[in-house]
């Protein structure tokens, strides 16, 4: 989760965390908002929520006889909406223009959210009592949808362990912030400077394609659970979530298998199944696992750096500032990831997801191992 988390920030994309509640989500996005210096604010979603407790309203200044504009509290660095689908269609629509537009417009006057915006929401299943469906149009504006499941054995009884004998988790005292929202945007212009293969962009086109056409994939059973395939802002999101995986990665590049391991968090909020698959108890997730072990990925040779035309800038030189007198902010990268994947660690008892003692996960970069294909390591 946390790692994940990381990747909607570097992606500048908004995210969506699913589960039950009591499983730390809120701790989660309310630490990476902590670690991450900026202006933070919580949105607690209710039943009786009204669009003006989001953005704001006009108020009659009566000394002046006047109507002012008293701005609401979405206007922060970091929003976190909790139990957004607690929140009826009026409010929804008005979070859906923060999203999409990054602004606010009330009474002929908008004024743009601040840089880094971005919507950190948590949400309960469906099946949970006084929930609403969030609408298809909103679901898309989510980069990525995260399903946070129950801890292990081993995990829970870490919780236990750390919570303390007060109850007050440990890892509290050991948080520290470790960026401003100026170092964040670098870092930011950064992923976006991660090159990405002809190959790699084919290989998250295809993903998408067998979403909308499952029959040319070989999949014909699927045709009929699939109501709409995932729109092309999931093609991009699986770009832009692939970059940012890859610099946390270490790398200066993406792979196909960037693209494959975020394709389940970028689609499954978007794709939409018939009432058949429904009432089959089938979840996206089903459908995601069978298209991703069918469809194949590219083959990318390593050093080839010729089909550069997807990368809106140059690739990444090892080791070279974004700016004059900056030191290269993969630096600043890994002391956020560590931080943040500690911190979490320390108050839900759950494994540092970027700790080099759990097998198969990286170890945040160090700049000079940020390497590119017209940099391949030796």
């Amino acid at each position: 989760m946390i790692e994940r988390l990381l990747v909607a920030v570097l992606a500048r994309g908004h995210i969506l965390l699913e589960g039950l509640p009591g499983l730390a989500k809120t701790m989660a996005v309310s630490t990476m908002a902590d670690v991450i210096s900026g202006t933070f604010a919580r949105l607690q979603f209710t039943p009786d929520l009204l669009p003006s407790d989001l953005t704001g309203t006009r108020i009659w200044r009566g000394s002046d006889e006047t109507f002012d504009i008293e701005w609401g509290p979405v206007f922060a660095n970091f929003l976190l909406t909790d139990e957004i689908n607690r929140a009826p269609a009026k409010v929804q629509s008005a979070l859906l223009e923060v999203m999409a537009e990054r602004q606010v417009s009330i009474a002929g006057e908008t004024r743009a959210m601040p840089s880094p915006f971005l919507v950190l929401a948590t949400q309960n299943p469906v099946e949970s009592e006084g929930v609403y469906t969030l609408p298809e149009a909103q679901r898309d504006r989510f980069l990525m949808k995260v399903v946070v499941g129950y801890p292990s054995p081993t995990e829970e009884l870490e919780i236990v362990r750390r919570s303390g004998a007060a109850g007050v988790p440990q890892g509290l005292a050991r948080l520290e912030t470790v960026m401003t929202p100026d170092r964040l945007a670098e870092l930011q212009d950064l992923s976006q400077r991660v090159y990405v293969d002809t190959g790699v962009a084919q290989y998250a086109v295809d993903l998408v394609m067998a979403t909308r056409e499952p029959e040319i994939r070989g999949l014909p059973e699927l045709a009929p659970l699939i109501d709409f395939g995932v729109s092309p802002r999931a093609t991009l999101g699986l770009i832009d979530a692939a970059r940012a995986l890859a610099l946390m990665r270490g790398r200066g590049y993406a792979l196909p298998q960037d693209v494959f391991d975020v394709a389940r968090d970028v689609l499954r909020h978007r794709l939409m199944l018939t009432y058949e698959a429904l009432a089959d108890d089938r979840t996206a997730d089903d459908i995601l696992n069978r298209l991703l072990s069918v469809v194949p990925a590219a083959d990318i040779t390593m050093a080839r750096a010729d089909d550069a035309q997807i990368a809106p800038v140059r690739p990444i030189v090892p080791g070279e500032p974004l700016n004059a007198g900056s030191t290269d902010p993969t630096t600043d990268l890994s002391r956020l990831v560590a931080n943040a994947s500690n911190q979490s660690a320390a108050t839900t008892g759950a494994p540092a997801v970027l700790d080099s003692s759990i097998p198969g996960r990286p170890t945040p970069a160090s700049p000079a191992e940020i390497q590119s294909p017209e940099h391949p390591a030796p």
